[in-house]
């Protein structure tokens, strides 16, 4: 028995498959949605949940869902974890808003107490705390403009930064974020990635690069800093060459660029290390972003860094009305001690495997299948066109309808819409994990011309 089929739930950590999905209440819920909501907050799946435990959604009709997805990597820990709650009621009852830049409390200051601890580096760090992904990648320019004194960000190809106006000009896909909504600000500049399915270089040629079009198209004494997630979420968990950062990071080094590790989704326990920059070795970014996982599930978010760097900015520089927030602090505190009590890295390892194991056989069995790969209970399925690396888009369209309409949540994501995204939580049983790849098969199965053409016959 695996830990996580240890574990109690207050759920069963079953799929269940009641109505038709979606069911009645949920297309109820969904016909007043439209006359109220704005359509420009789409949805996956129009299916309406009700509670949660560990790996499991139960929707309004009372089916019960596995949940790949985590509302895009947040609830790592899982669902509704009682420690979470637990300490979410406790400090509603008590405090729920003072304002730190006003009169602080100690939350505030035991986050970044932690977050100095956790992350890469053993030099002084400082921490401001903020709301979401795309207010700590935002702070993060600033202050790395502030303390340069320069003005062009570093972006990767591929790269997801967030919805705010700045954040869009740092992405870059431009459908569906950021279609219609400019214009951007400037002296955004994005450069290519290491993608080993695509370009074939190694770590260090592919950012050398990365490095020739830094300098000849924006040149490094005007660049301030430069952004990159280590693994790429949204991008299509894009993960870099061994020994590109390495390189990256000498580069910026050499030449005063503020160097960003955006670890919103991919950070705190997730991939099976606190951060996942640490999987390419002994790269020490000077500013992190945290956010999505690092509150079970309540609005929080960090920049962590140099101390001098962070401190380059003048008291009111930055900050927010509920950055920092005593109950989503309260929450953090929470998930910090999970991860520690509760080997949660152990377990996201654990989860690392049992994705190579019952899903690494796809690339052999189907020719529809580009590459499977990833870090802990993070993984992508790149999709293409049979036999070649044309991506596949039609199928991952098909592959999430057919999932979601029997029970199963996984995400997109690519920048061609062809990537089948996998960000369980950590606690996730090796059982749901065997249930959910058939259903995923299934509907690889289903999909027009694969039963004939997309099998590859066994040798």
């Amino acid at each position: 028995m695996s830990s996580a089929e240890a574990r109690t739930f207050a759920v069963p950590q079953e799929r269940k498959v009641v109505t038709a999905l979606p069911g009645p209440n949920s297309l109820a819920l969904q016909a007043r949605r439209l006359a109220s909501v704005s359509r420009g907050a789409g949805t996956l799946a129009n299916i309406y949940m009700d509670h949660g435990a560990g790996a499991i959604l139960v929707d309004v009709d009372g089916n019960r869902l596995i949940d790949l997805g985590c509302g895009i990597g947040v609830t790592t820990i899982g669902h509704a974890h009682p420690a979470v709650a637990a300490a979410v009621a406790e400090q509603a009852a008590k405090l729920t808003h003072t304002l730190f830049t006003v009169t602080p409390y100690e939350n505030y200051v035991r986050v970044a107490e932690k977050l100095a601890e956790i992350t890469p580096g053993d030099f002084e760090k400082h921490s401001i705390l903020v709301n979401s992904g795309a207010e700590a990648v935002e702070n993060a320019a600033k202050i790395a403009r502030r303390f340069t004194g320069r003005r062009a960000l570093v972006v990767l190809d591929h790269a997801f930064h967030g919805r705010t106006n700045m954040t869009m000009a740092m992405t870059y896909r431009p459908w569906p974020e950021r279609e219609g909504m400019g214009p951007f600000p400037g002296e955004i500049y994005s450069v290519p990635i290491s993608y080993p399915f695509r370009d074939g270089l190694t770590g260090e040629e592919a950012a050398e690069r990365t490095i020739d079009y830094i300098e000849t198209h924006i040149g490094a004494r005007e660049v301030a800093a430069f952004f990159a997630e280590p693994i790429q979420g949204d991008g299509g968990i894009v993960i870099p060459a061994p020994g590109y950062f390495a390189r990256i990071a000498e580069y910026c080094r050499d030449n005063g660029i503020v160097f960003v590790a955006d670890e919103i989704q991919a950070g705190i326990a997730r991939t099976g290390t606190w951060y996942s920059i640490e999987h390419h070795g002994d790269v020490v970014p000077d500013l992190i972003t945290s956010a999505k996982g690092i509150a079970g599930g309540m609005p929080l978010a960090a920049v962590t860094g140099r101390a001098e760097i962070m401190d380059a900015v003048q008291p009111g520089g930055i900050g927010g009305t509920f950055g920092g927030n005593p109950v989503s602090t309260a929450a953090a505190l929470a998930v910090f001690d999970l991860i520690e009590r509760e080997d949660l890295l152990g377990e996201a390892q654990r989860v690392e495997r049992a994705i190579v194991d019952r899903f690494s056989g796809w690339v052999d069995r189907y020719d529809v299948v580009g590459e499977v790969r990833g870090k802990g209970a993070m993984f992508g399925v790149e999709l293409v066109e049979p036999g070649t690396r044309k991506p596949n888009p039609a199928l991952l369209k098909h592959v999430l309808k057919y999932a979601t309409e029997h029970g199963v949540i996984p995400l997109d994501a690519g920048s061609w819409d062809s990537v089948l995204r996998l960000l369980p939580s950590v606690v996730i049983s090796e059982a749901l994990l065997d249930d959910a790849a058939g259903v995923l098969e299934e509907a690889i199965e289903s999909f027009q011309g694969v039963g004939e053409t997309g099998i590859v016959p066994a040798s």
